[in-house]
Formats: structure tokens, sequence, C-alpha cells
């Protein structure tokens, strides 16, 4: 967790509680040593938020303490919240947790009159847990070796039914309306290729550790897409 984010957390947890909370509770929330929440508290302190209390004892926010509301209006809420509830439906578990928790930190500083809008936003997403299981398949350790630019090994179902032994850099997810793709550098075809979620029967996070560049990207990828579809559409004006 960066910094920035645990400082933010602690003021959130903070926020929230009127009574005081003891180091030890707050690195348990945070997942840091209580040495690091000392820090923290600290650091919040020097930037002007007034906690009260002292080590060994517990903190708290003053009760003069309020955070000036976010300013979205209703339409911003509503595209936020629903944005959450399709991440929610046809995200992972585990990115499904992460997006209630935004909303709640969301809804907890809005004006009251916009407080409540998750709960009477006309606007859903169904979430079949099956369907989701199946779609979103390896997702979140994917994301995670992205994220660490970490090799993986999968067995994939091919779309002529064969499976395939890959080794593969993952470079970044693609969502379709129903179906997740994953981009990787494919180091047996050493080229581009794309892989569906749901045909991935197997993978392995490796230890090895690749490197992206200029014409080995996620962002270069989209950007040769973007023109063979121009080319395409191009072709296709010449024809008529």
């Amino acid at each position: 967790m960066q910094r920035a984010e645990r400082l933010f957390q602690l003021l959130t947890l903070l926020r929230n509680r009127r009574t005081v909370m003891t180091a030890k509770q707050l690195s348990e929330h945070l997942q840091v040593s209580e040495r690091t929440v000392y820090r923290d508290v600290q650091s919040l302190s020097l930037s002007g938020v007034p906690v009260e209390g002292e080590a060994g004892v517990g903190y708290r926010l003053s009760h003069r303490y309020q955070l000036p509301p976010l300013m979205f209006d209703r339409h911003e809420v509503e595209a936020l919240l629903l944005g959450a509830r399709m991440v929610s439906g046809w995200g992972d578990a585990d990115m499904a947790a992460h997006a209630k928790q935004a909303v709640q930190k969301i809804l907890s500083v809005l004006p009251d009159h916009l407080r409540h809008s998750d709960e009477n936003l006309p606007l859903l997403v169904p979430h079949m847990e099956d369907v989701q299981k199946f779609y979103t398949a390896h997702s979140q350790p994917i994301r995670e070796a992205i994220r660490a630019r970490q090799v993986v090994n999968i067995v994939y179902t091919r779309a002529d039914t064969q499976e395939s032994n890959r080794v593969i850099e993952p470079l970044g997810l693609i969502f379709w309306g129903k179906v997740w793709t994953l981009v990787a550098w494919c180091q047996l075809r050493d080229d581009y290729r794309t892989f569906r979620l749901d045909r991935i029967n197997s993978l392995n996070i490796m230890s090895d550790i690749f490197e992206t560049h200029e014409v080995k990207s996620l962002q270069h990828f989209l950007a040769l897409r973007k023109e063979k579809h121009q080319e395409s559409c191009t072709t296709d004006e010449t024809n008529d």
C-alpha cells in the first residue's frame, strides 16, 4: 500500500470513530507496524489534521474537524455508483470488494442530500455469481502479475478446441461487455497475442520479471490496433 493511500485510510478510520483507537487497532486495520502508525499520526498532525491522543492511550479526530464535502453533482455521483456496480457485477471478487470500499469512502463525505444515492439509484447491473466466476477466472492473479511484471505460464484452449501451453508477459486486461481478454506478449510467437480468461485452464506465475518498452507495451498494442482499424475503414471506403 502506498503511503498516501495509507494516510487516507488512517484519516477515514479516525473520522468514522467517535471513541479513541489504539495504535494496535490501527496497525491491524492498516496491516502495518505500530511504529508506522505513530509516524503516520505525526504526519497527519503536521499537515494540520487535529489528531487528539498520545502513544499508549489512543487517537481520535477532534470533533471540530470536518472534511470538506466532495464537489460532485447528482449526475456525477450516479455515474460513479453505476461504474462501481459494473465492477461488482463483471469484475472478480477482489475487484468488487475494492469497488465497494471506494463507494463507502465517497458516500461518507458527500453532502446529506446525496449520501443515500446508492440506495436510491434506479440503474442496476445483474450480479450472477456463477457466471462472474467463470468469466473472471484467474483475473486476480493475472492483475497481480501485470502490476509486478511477472512472466506467466498458461495452459489455454484455442478457438479450435486444442490446448496450447504458452509462456507470456501479461500487459493488460480488456473487457468486452461480458468477456475479459488478456493482452500479452507471447514468447513462443514473439509477438502480441490475446487470450480469453474463460479459456485459460491453468496458470503459473513465474519468478521471471519482464520489461516493457516502446514496441512492447499495452499502449503500443492499442496503437497498432487503432492503426489497423483505420486502415480497414479506409479500404472499405475505397471499395464502396
